[in-house]
């Protein structure tokens, strides 16, 4: 079915995106709810005109009385590509360290670690969650679990929650003032003109501004912005592990990988800037792969409520044995 447009009535002033969001789904015959990126996309790429004037504005602000045009195909619009996400709950297995105010998991990979747009879909997060109340079922109400980082779909590793409000300030210090000290696992694509053991060398930085360098309407891709722009400053450190397995036809090399700030696919980027995308990762100028070589290995902090020092590792996943 080819695009249409469909026209809507804002009854009162209301911003663009709610609008849309709202009364979009009844004007297409729809019980499916619009994600926000949807309408997000759809605005931003020009299919949107208020009283007759393309808007392009997610934000802007509709006035009561204002006829609104749409141009879409309601099947693609209301498309969603299937999640490639496994089934998982979480087991004593995957618990890395437990106190009464934090729990440590090893996250597996194409797993999200928190909700998404996608209503229903799991997340480790709610596997926490489940996990913590299997443990006290007296509870009348599911237990708290606090999110204070993140790891993207198909990175695997070290990921933190806390257990009580009571610490989540002590916890997001230090993460924000780095006193919490992450380490990453890489298999990354050796240069082709690179043939000895130093790629570039033993250890290397990469040190630079960085930011949404793709389109808002297409997939978001992070790069070198300057921060007259709105790049924020991005930092890592690496040290060469290895380099010799072959995948896809290429030589790899493994590499220690120490963000000193969390920007978004911050290592991914800078390992891409320095000739040596990640194994599977396509977006980033790497092959296709069984997944994006990327794991958090260990995290190190001082916990929030005394003085020690944790450090907290996760075993590497067994297909990045075979360049370990």
């Amino acid at each position: 079915m080819a695009g249409q447009v469909h026209t809507l009535l804002c009854r009162a002033s209301c911003r663009l995106d709610l609008l849309l969001r709202q009364e979009l789904p009844a004007v297409l015959e729809s019980k499916q709810q619009a994600s926000n990126s949807k309408i997000r996309r759809l605005i931003v790429a020009g299919c949107v005109r208020v009283d007759g004037r393309q808007m392009r504005i997610p934000g802007f602000t509709v006035r009561g009385g204002s006829s609104v045009s749409v141009f879409v195909d309601k099947d693609k619009f209301f498309y969603e590509k299937p999640a490639d996400d496994i089934a998982f709950e979480l087991s004593d297995r995957d618990v890395l360290y437990e106190d009464a105010a934090l729990i440590v998991v090893n996250k597996p990979a194409f797993f999200p670690s928190e909700p998404t747009m996608v209503q229903g879909r799991d997340n480790l997060h709610a596997a926490v969650v489940r996990y913590l109340h299997k443990k006290n079922p007296s509870l009348r109400n599911p237990p708290y679990a606090g999110i204070m980082h993140r790891l993207d779909h198909e990175t695997s590793g070290v990921i933190l929650f806390t257990k009580t409000r009571a610490v989540n300030g002590a916890v997001h210090d230090m993460f924000e003032h780095h006193t919490a000290h992450k380490v990453y696992r890489a298999v990354a694509l050796c240069p082709p003109e690179r043939s000895g053991p130093s790629l570039p060398s033993d250890t290397f930085c990469v040190d630079n501004f960085m930011g949404r360098i793709s389109p808002k309407s297409s997939a978001a891709k992070w790069g070198v912005l300057p921060e007259s722009r709105g790049g924020v400053h991005a930092r890592t450190e690496f040290t060469v592990l290895s380099c010799g397995a072959e995948a896809g036809g290429r030589r790899t090399v493994t590499v220690e990988a120490r963000p000193l700030t969390g920007r978004t696919h911050q290592i991914r980027v800078h390992m891409a800037l320095s000739g040596m995308p990640l194994l599977g990762d396509v977006l980033y100028g790497g092959i296709p792969y069984e997944r994006i070589m990327l794991h958090a290995y260990s995290l190190t902090f001082p916990h929030p409520e005394d003085v020690r020092t944790l450090t907290v590792t996760a075993p590497l996943p067994k297909e990045f044995l075979k360049f370990c």
